[in-house]
């Protein structure tokens, strides 16, 4: 079979070398490749604090009334209309806007030496309130589950852009030879209403988009090689796809092929270390206790315990959705829930990143999509409706301020009066933290240079360690 006719060409030197290079150890091969690798780790533009990031996506919107922004005013107005002026030019998903108020169900305390106000709902999170940074100020401009999710995840309510994870991935590279770099997973009631575009890669090249893993059967589908198909077959035959695959990338220079060759490569490696990535149960009973975890039985839980796992293995970008926080009725009950699913674990993953030194330099992210209204949903007082005007996430660890809050709502928790973070000043924050100046990460498609931030985005400074 003839090879790349190109003897100049980088991809023709990794034919030569995969093909002839009999002696070479795979470490110093995959040395020598690095340089063509698409994959391969890259150095940002400044010294960077975080080199991971874990996104704990609370999809639905969280009521931050109820969870960390207190609200005592909005209490003392529960069952009056809401001040004149306040509602002007503002839509809300389902409700009448001018529906009578609701004032918060749950008592809040102070917790740490931070001081930081916080739900009874919380009391796990409440433990570690000196290692987070709370920033109360969140707006977005989309107040309907899939594009606000879209937005978080892409800078944009527009379909067809790349996810955060992607961008990182794409400047990043990954330092995870055996393990995709941006990996996902879902728990909750359901999926996320943004579907797969909240990890896709958009009009970058498809090697950067996350990839699912499952958290019962095989993580990622077929896996398992069929009946008759032994590794030293599945071999031979993804050597000969590969001469292929590198002889038509040489002629064509099209990097889905790229793509095809390291996702066929990747999953091979997957093979052997995805099992053994999956099994919790190795980990000592002290720390399944610490997360609320049990092997076997997939939970929010179990999947932080994998997204610390992932990290230690050098993948990138881990993001871990729980669909279950759209309480347009129900609330109280539905949050009781809610928390009880996530708080333990999401607290348990600051503490066991922080005590194994890898929190330093992994992003920890806690959020949804948007906020809750103050106006109550429904003939009843037990519903909130979708709010985009101002909620609340909290940041940990890569470089982040630990034991502040940042950013203010007016009393009723309608809208920021004070440090106003819109969803493109987070991601230009997340990708500072990263090393990244939000303006010079760019992907030419289509005669214009895209980014993460579109056009907008400031980093906010004061989370900032």
């Amino acid at each position: 079979m003839q090879g790349p006719r190109s003897a100049t060409n980088p991809l023709a030197r990794r034919w030569f070398l995969q093909q002839c290079g009999v002696g070479l150890g795979a470490v110093a091969l995959r040395q020598l490749l690095q340089a063509s690798d698409p994959l391969a780790p890259k150095r940002p533009h400044h010294a960077a604090t975080a080199k991971n990031v874990i996104f704990l996506f609370m999809g639905g919107g969280p009521s931050h009334l109820e969870l960390f922004d207190n609200k005592p005013e909005l209490g003392k107005h529960e069952g009056t209309l809401p001040p004149e002026g306040l509602l002007e030019g503002y839509r809300a998903a389902f409700i009448d806007p001018n529906s009578t108020l609701l004032g918060p169900k749950f008592k809040f305390s102070r917790h740490g030496e931070s001081g930081a106000e916080l739900s009874e709902l919380l009391p796990h999170t409440a433990t570690v309130a000196d290692d987070i940074a709370i920033v109360k100020s969140l707006v977005t401009d989309a107040f309907n589950h899939a594009p606000a999710q879209v937005m978080m995840s892409t800078g944009t309510q527009q379909f067809g852009r790349p996810s955060m994870g992607a961008w990182t991935l794409y400047g990043l590279g990954s330092e995870s030879t055996d393990l995709p770099g941006f990996v996902v997973f879902s728990s909750g009631q359901k999926g996320p209403s943004g579907g797969n575009t909240n990890w896709g890669s958009g009009f970058l090249p498809s090697m950067y988009q996350g990839v699912q893993f499952r958290t019962s059967g095989d993580p990622v589908l077929y896996l398992s090689n069929p009946r008759g198909v032994d590794r030293q077959l599945q071999r031979d035959s993804l050597d000969a796809i590969g001469r292929l695959n590198r002889m038509r990338l040489d002629e064509v220079g099209d990097p889905e092929i790229s793509t095809r060759i390291n996702s066929f490569e990747m999953a091979y490696r997957m093979q052997r270390s995805t099992p053994e990535l999956m099994d919790i149960s190795q980990e000592p009973p002290h720390v399944l206790e610490m997360y609320g975890a049990e092997p076997g039985k997939p939970s929010f839980a179990n999947n932080c315990i994998l997204a610390r796992r992932l990290v230690e293995r050098g993948v990138r970008f881990v993001e871990l959705f729980h669909e279950s926080w759209d309480q347009h009725g129900d609330l109280i009950n539905g949050l009781r829930e809610n928390c009880r699913d996530t708080d333990q674990a999401s607290a348990a993953l600051v503490k066991d990143l922080k005590q194994r030194g890898l929190l330093e330099d992994t992003l920890v992210l806690w959020g949804g999509e948007f906020g809750r209204t103050p106006m109550v949903q429904g003939g009843t007082d037990d519903g909130r409706d979708h709010h985009p005007n101002a909620f609340t996430m909290w940041m940990a660890g890569g470089g982040i301020q630990p034991g502040i809050t940042i950013g203010k709502s007016d009393e009723l928790g309608f809208n920021v009066v004070e440090d106003k973070v819109h969803v493109h000043d987070l991601h230009a924050t997340i990708l500072h933290l990263l090393g990244f100046d939000h303006t010079k990460l760019t992907y030419r498609f289509q005669g214009r240079d895209f980014r993460l931030t579109d056009v907008a985005g400031n980093v906010v400074h004061q989370v900032l360690a």
